[in-house]
């Protein structure tokens, strides 16, 4: 396979709440590539749906959810950063942000009050810069690709790895939804928006959460794409038995996956007012929420073909 795509996508800042050059990105890939897709999809976006993309093929029966946000930080009062999400970086990580329309570096500043080794001693987050970013600019990690046989490896796997999974769909997809939702990591909220338009429109409620789960010692690099049975969230079990009999069905190599906590689009879903049948499906990688985010190339792999297989049967 290919990663070039990948790497654009890794490369394009797209915090939550500000996925504005995500969103022009995705409607530009699925206009340059429409001649090469086996059916022209209804492309929504724009007014009304801030910056989420919804692409719908043919008759849809099911709708892949990959959501295009970021965990960051933005810039405060005092050259102090507020966090966006979950960021784990370490002190004196590389981090970006616009400023006058051009990507200015900074670099993280951690001050632990507390014991050394404290892992709830409370944290102070400022930055260092040359530039002069205004209140309020997302930062986020600087893109730092390395690619072997085996590995990919990037900030933002999470979720630009999702994002590609449904970009590789769309080409071969003739009857199905592709969501990509925003603020999943900042509270979720645009999923169960386009949960509702795809259900009052198009009487879809099936869904398929592309995105990637962490690292354990129970789900690991090379073992197949992971099939989330629950986390914080319990889709409809009778959905998830369906999936992995897919999955066996065409000999996809598979792990499940059992959490008690964690969350994604499908909580999302789960929340709304929308009855939805939905399941997390995705590669496993480490170094979750930080700079270097890896995952195996084989379970990338995996997760293609067993959305393939999802979306035609499902």
């Amino acid at each position: 396979m290919n990663y070039e795509l990948l790497r654009k996508l890794c490369a394009t800042p797209s915090t939550a709440g500000d996925e504005g050059e995500m969103a022009q990105f995705i409607l530009k890939y699925l206009c340059d590539n429409n001649k090469s897709f086996k059916t022209t999809p209804q492309v929504f976006s724009g007014a009304g749906f801030q910056d989420m993309v919804i692409a719908v093929f043919g008759e849809p029966r099911t709708a892949i959810f990959a959501h295009t946000d970021t965990v960051a930080y933005c810039t405060a009062h005092d050259n102090e950063l507020v966090k966006i999400g979950n960021p784990k970086a370490e002190d004196g990580t590389e981090l970006e942000g616009y400023v006058n329309g051009k990507l200015e570096k900074a670099v993280l500043k951690i001050k632990k009050k507390g014991k050394k080794g404290d892992k709830n001693a409370e944290e102070t987050l400022t930055y260092s810069s040359d530039a002069n970013f205004d209140l309020g600019t997302p930062l986020s990690y600087v893109p730092d690709w390395k690619e072997t046989k085996q590995f990919v490896k990037s900030a933002y796997m999470d979720n630009r790895l999702g994002v590609w999974n449904a970009l590789q769909q769309a080409h071969t997809m003739e009857h199905g939804a592709i969501v990509f939702s925003t603020y999943e990591e900042h509270g979720g909220g645009g999923a169960q928006f386009a949960g509702r338009f795809l259900q009052e429109n198009f009487g879809v409620q099936q869904a398929l959460i592309s995105d990637v789960t962490l690292l354990t010692k129970h789900v690991r690099h090379k073992k197949g794409v992971v099939i989330s049975m629950r986390d914080r969230g319990i889709p409809r079990q009778s959905y998830v038995r369906r999936i992995i009999a897919i999955a066996e069905k065409h000999g996809i190599p598979h792990q499940l996956e059992v959490e008690k906590a964690g969350g994604s689009d499908g909580n999302a879903l789960q929340d709304s007012s929308y009855a939805w049948d939905w399941c997390f499906i995705g590669p496993v990688e480490d170094n979750y929420h930080c700079p270097g985010e890896k995952v195996a190339k084989v379970d990338i792999e995996a997760t293609v073909k067993l959305y393939a297989a999802l979306i035609e049967e499902l």
